[in-house]
């Protein structure tokens, strides 16, 4: 027989999740303390599985836990999208949107762009940053809304998420790819593409040095196009001044990265669902990546 899990348990389980307690939640969404501890009681029973952990006053989600977590914000999205479409509300307002400047910025600020024109009763607000800064600022509550690259590991508040494989890059006309060592052009340390040049390299026994760091994307392709060295971008991300290095030229394939969009479900505003769907649709095209695929869980490293 089917085990059907209640929408009204999955949104107290992440509620609880993303404020950190049973008494915050249930102010959030009007129900007592004791009441949310039954849910979530409830909620483990259905599961088979305990999905929350105490030390003190400090609450953490288990294994379990996480793995339920991505599957019930993806399940909330989709209803309270679909109650949106059949009965739809004003939602007038502002939304704080965080983009990368570490992947496909111009893209992404062309999808919120066309978006405002064609909403303009949306109040839009913007910040451009380092992905991992911008997860820091969308936990410290600055931002509503965020895509970002992120590791494998990192999925708290991961409402959707894609993978795309980066590409070895030079200068159209660079002689780059046969330095020793090999000059590479990239982000700050814990970028996720930088990590996955340094891993292939590493795999080959090629030395290289770091020729140009900057924290945004168009200083990356710029130092690209005009011979600084070689680096690694999705194909979102190339220029006609660029072209590609494979495994003929003596590149090894690259980890693909994920792509993340991360939003707290009891502190989104309702002006943000709209937006939140068309940065999902326009980063399915960029991808090239089904929907239905998107969503699965192993995409989101359970």
């Amino acid at each position: 027989m089917a085990i059907n899990l209640p929408t009204d348990l999955l949104r107290s389980f992440i509620t609880v999740a993303d404020l950190g307690g049973y008494t915050r939640a249930g102010e959030v969404l009007n129900r007592s303390q004791p009441a949310i501890s039954l849910q979530m009681r409830r909620l483990e029973e259905l599961v088979d599985a305990q999905l929350i952990t105490h030390d003190g006053r400090q609450l953490n989600l288990t294994e379990a836990g996480e793995i339920l977590s991505a599957y019930a914000r993806q399940i909330l999205h989709l209803n309270d999208d679909a109650i949106a479409h059949f009965r739809p509300t004003d939602i007038s307002g502002t939304i704080r949107i965080g983009l990368p400047t570490d992947y496909a910025v111009s893209y992404l600020q062309d999808a919120v762009a066309h978006f405002a024109l064609e909403n303009p009763d949306r109040n839009l607000e913007i910040c451009c940053d380092l992905s991992a800064n911008l997860l820091n600022s969308l936990h410290g509550n600055q931002i509503d809304l965020v895509v970002a690259l992120v590791a494998e590991d990192k999925k708290q508040y991961l409402v959707h998420a894609w993978e795309e494989r980066p590409v070895w890059v030079v200068g159209k006309n660079s002689k780059a790819d046969k330095e020793v060592p090999l000059p590479l052009v990239g982000h700050f340390e814990n970028c996720e593409y930088r990590k996955r040049m340094t891993a292939a390299l590493k795999s080959q026994d090629r030395q290289w040095r770091h020729a140009y760091t900057s924290p945004d994307i168009s200083g990356v392709q710029d130092a690209v196009e005009i011979g600084l060295g070689l680096t690694a971008l999705t194909r979102a991300t190339l220029t006609n001044d660029m072209r590609v290095l494979d495994e003929a030229d003596g590149f090894p394939e690259l980890e693909k990265i994920r792509i993340g969009l991360f939003y707290k479900l009891p502190r989104m505003p309702e002006a943000g669902r709209e937006i939140a769907n068309h940065l999902i649709d326009n980063i399915d095209r960029a991808t090239n990546v089904h929907f239905t695929r998107s969503m699965h869980p192993q995409m989101i490293g359970s």
